[in-house]
């Protein structure tokens, strides 16, 4: 599945607003880019989004029948 298929995927599953999926959709666009960037705006990049998911931290506690 490349990053138009996961797109449509979201928006077909409304999944949009789940941000762990977002998370994966900017995974898998860094990862077809890989060839044409510098290896450090690769690293760069790719703390980047797992800073953004650190962040996400446990928010869904207490909600995991609805979000899940």
């Amino acid at each position: 599945m490349d990053s138009k298929d996961l797109a449509q995927y979201l928006e077909a599953t409304n999944s949009i607003f789940k941000p762990w999926l977002l998370v994966q959709l900017r995974l898998k666009k860094l990862q077809e880019r890989r060839a044409t960037i510098s290896p450090e705006e690769y690293a760069q990049e790719l703390t980047d989004i797992h800073q953004d998911l650190m962040n996400l931290g446990e928010w869904w506690q207490g909600i995991e029948d609805e979000v899940f």
